[in-house]
């Protein structure tokens, strides 16, 4: 950053020296006083002109400082014999995830096709059946005769979802 400043306050004076030869350039008729008086407005110009630059420079410093940058979440692990395994999940989000292998076509009492839990599965291995809404449950055929199921539809629009494991 210091380097760029150094740069543009020899870039003014190489300026000034240009227009300052503009002026000797013409006939000498000014006295030591005016010629002075134009060379403190010239440098005045120039140091106004390096301060303007360096809080613009300081400017954007701070605002790239403050600008958001997302750093990595650290993960919760616990090693296990050289594995990793992931945090669990909050009681409160666990209790809407649905196990995948629950999942099943399965047809109602009047003879429609449709996605549901089976409540025996979901017995086993999801352990708030007893939260379920109740009037997602059905009665469906299954193989070993009439059951009982929860419609995934009806468990989606309460807020349920199919857990991705």
């Amino acid at each position: 950053m210091t380097l760029r400043i150094h740069r543009q306050f020899i870039a003014t004076i190489a300026a000034i020296a240009i227009a300052i030869t503009g002026f000797s350039a013409a006939p000498a008729r000014a006295g030591d006083d005016e010629l002075a008086a134009a060379l403190a407005v010239i440098l005045g110009l120039a140091v106004v002109g390096t301060a303007i630059n360096k809080r613009k420079d300081e400017k954007k410093a701070r605002q790239q400082a403050h600008t958001y940058q997302p750093r990595a979440k650290p993960r919760h692990v616990q090693p296990q014999h050289g594995h990793i395994q992931p945090r669990p999940l909050p009681r409160q989000v666990d209790r809407r995830l649905l196990p995948q292998r629950c999942l099943f076509n399965l047809e109602t009492e009047r003879g429609r096709n449709i996605q549901g839990f089976g409540q025996r599965c979901l017995n086993r291995h999801y352990n708030f059946t007893n939260t379920l809404p109740q009037q997602c449950h059905r009665r469906v055929w299954t193989r070993n005769g009439l059951g009982h199921a929860y419609g995934a539809r009806c468990l989606n629009k309460h807020g349920y979802q199919l857990a991705r494991r």
